[in-house]
């Protein structure tokens, strides 16, 4: 979806969509063995309306509803199906809004865009030009961790990568 950024109220109720939590925290609670209560919305068709998990349980049912990487998550069908025949005359075909010449592969689809392009794109920042608004061109491209570790330590910068931080831990108690 895409929303233009003077449309303020759309835009908030999309960000309030994307970060909404996959369960309600008021329909959560714990019991006195130390099991997880799920209030449902509306009763099944059996009448239930608590479902009693071990402690682990919902974890288990969220991840076993991540997709797999990779995995599509949209399905089209009908003549917005990848590969139906009417499907060029009902989709708009993308302008060309870039003054660079796009690239194309043997099968004449478009190249994919360079790592300076998408930069930027979407930071704004034009890492082929120089601040004094010259053209910046790759004079060389270090690969050998070797040359690295002695150049940023001769640089007096660190050669090493900082420690990433552990995962916080989670906890199901309402009261955190």
């Amino acid at each position: 979806m895409r929303l233009a950024s003077h449309r303020r109220k759309e835009l908030e109720r999309l960000c309030r969509t994307i970060t909404r939590s996959a369960l309600a925290n008021e329909r959560l609670s714990r019991n006195a063995k130390g099991q997880v209560v799920l209030k449902l919305k509306s009763p099944t068709r059996d009448g239930t309306t608590p479902i009693v998990l071990q402690p682990q349980e919902p974890m288990k049912r969220l991840a076993a509803r991540v997709p797999r990487p990779g995995l599509h998550l949209i399905r089209y069908h009908g003549v917005l199906a990848p590969n139906a025949k009417l499907r060029g005359a009902v989709i708009p075909q993308p302008a060309q809004r870039d003054n660079a010449p796009a690239l194309e592969h043997a099968h004449g689809q478009a190249a994919r865009m360079s790592r300076a392009r998408l930069l930027k794109r979407v930071f704004h920042i034009d890492v082929e030009r120089c601040a004094c608004g010259g053209q910046l061109k790759i004079l060389a491209a270090i690969e050998e961790p070797v040359v690295m570790v002695t150049i940023l330590t001769h640089l007096g910068l660190a050669a090493r990568a900082p420690p990433c931080a552990a995962a916080r831990e989670f906890s199901l108690d309402c009261a955190a």
